[in-house]
């Protein structure tokens, strides 16, 4: 296993759902396992459930579940033998009638789309390959738009609608059908497409606080609308994916460096996780090493404090899913030896009824720098306090001991946690003791060693934490 601190999430396809190849991966690196329900059938995701679950009891490891919702994607129709080539200049109908696609016209599978749109507007295909300006709209079924430039139009391609406030619900059909899957099988998190506003994300906290389960959200981030509102939807989210793919078309394509920057940076300050998504090895589905650029950007992302790096097509339907997991631990893994502290400074707000926790888990931080301490340690119920010393990425390993095992495999998305089961209470000072020889036993800490210990007293009624203890191995 991995001594890594920023996790890795895979997207699990027909290239790694073979279970050697599943379990070499977990061993290489992965983290978390994505189940992309744009793809495949629930039968087919049912089994990688159960060879996930199969292989965290195998392994000893507490590999999470994240299930990402499609969300209301758009995309045109089917197009004459598969594609068609347009020149720029060319006029396009886009209608709301199911035809089959060619160089006059092509089926748009939103059906408010001619009522939503205005002229002047801007149509992105295919993650913005072709781009089209609306002429004309007849507010009901057709929109006519010009080439903007020559390119291929292949059927099925996704449509961004980069200027256009559309009208579609942020959970359609398909998505309440796929969510009430991942809650039945205890997906540990959902991911949110093509959030708009922090409504969208109240709406599916809802559904799942009603159902009773556990898994928490992560809003992805891919729309204007979202950067605009981001404050509030960190609020109510449990965690951001910075999904660059549709993010970069909608928005400015340079802007987007400095938005994964910023949504990081208001993320730590909250305590809450951070993954950044798409194109990061992409030429490693087809090539066995990535590009020099591609090493760059994934460790810009580790220098940027992401909490998680994430794979799509690469780990799904790549040709070299495992070399594609130890090529990205092995850059992890180099810059974080590049020494950096963050020491973030969050402001005290003596009102909030988590301030206690948090002026501990921040002491806890500032004081494992100035003594070099090899780990904090802490007891945790609901997972706050490693969410909350995570977020001040201390040097000191993190370990999290809890008695709920729904968190074990939550908390491995969050950097640095490594997450282990205890569930006896005796008193506090047994609890320390018993816990550092599991740690010693494990070989992670060594005689000599200094150790931080935060916790709640009286431990056994898991409130919240407001203890902090130095000691010595």
């Amino acid at each position: 296993m991995t001594e890594k601190r920023t996790k890795i999430v895979a997207t699990l396809g027909p290239a790694s759902t073979n279970r050697e190849v599943l379990k070499n991966m977990i061993l290489s690196g992965v983290n978390v396992c994505r189940i992309n329900f744009s793809h495949g059938e629930l039968e087919q995701h049912v089994k990688t459930v159960e060879l996930i679950r199969s292989l965290n009891r195998e392994l000893g490891t507490f590999v999470a579940l994240l299930g990402d919702l499609q969300g209301p994607k758009i995309r045109i129709g089917d197009i004459k033998n598969g594609s068609v080539q347009l020149n720029a200049g060319d006029e396009l109908l886009f209608t709301a009638k199911k035809v089959l696609g060619d160089e006059k016209q092509v089926y748009m599978s939103y059906k408010n789309f001619p009522s939503d749109v205005k002229e002047g507007e801007l149509i992105l295909v295919d993650d913005g390959k072709l781009k089209f300006e609306i002429i004309e709209t007849n507010n009901k079924d057709e929109v006519r738009a010009r080439l903007i430039n020559s390119g291929v139009l292949s059927s099925k391609k996704g449509v961004n609608l980069p200027n256009t406030r559309i009208a579609l619900p942020c959970l359609t059909e398909k998505d309440h059908r796929d969510l009430n899957f991942a809650l039945d099988h205890d997906f540990d998190w959902i991911g949110l497409s093509f959030v708009r506003s922090p409504r969208d994300v109240i709406e599916l906290k809802s559904i799942i606080s009603t159902r009773n389960k556990h898994a928490r959200v992560i809003s992805k981030i891919e729309k204007p609308e979202a950067v605009e509102n981001i404050d509030d939807i960190i609020r109510y989210s449990d965690g951001i994916m910075i999904a660059r793919g549709d993010l970069g078309v909608e928005v400015p394509m340079q802007e987007v460096p400095l938005i994964q920057k910023k949504l990081i940076r208001l993320c730590l300050e909250v305590g809450k996780p951070t993954i950044v998504a798409t194109q990061m090895m992409e030429s490693m589905i087809e090539n066995p090493s990535p590009t020099r650029a591609e090493v760059n950007d994934v460790a810009n992302a580790v220098l940027d404090n992401a909490d998680a790096v994430m794979l799509s097509a690469e780990t799904s339907v790549g040709k070299y899913p495992e070399e594609v997991i130890i090529a990205m631990t092995s850059i992890i893994e180099r810059i974080e030896k590049y020494e950096r502290v963050l020491n973030t400074s969050p402001d005290v707000n003596y009102q909030n009824e988590r301030f206690i926790t948090d002026s501990i888990c921040f002491s806890a931080s500032n004081l494992s720098h100035k003594v070099k301490a090899k780990a904090i340690v802490m007891m945790t119920h609901s997972g706050y306090t490693a969410y909350r010393v995570s977020s001040m990425r201390p040097n000191a390993s993190i370990f999290a001991f809890t008695s709920n095992r729904l968190l074990m495999t939550q908390l491995s998305l969050v950097w640095g946690v490594v997450c282990d089961y205890y569930d006896k209470f005796e008193s506090t000072d047994k609890t320390i003791l018993d816990i550092r020889q599991i740690l010693k036993t494990k070989e992670v800490v060594k005689k000599g060693d200094l150790i931080i210990n935060i916790t709640s007293i009286p431990m056994a009624e898991q409130g919240m934490t407001n203890m902090l203890k130095l000691g010595r191995v």
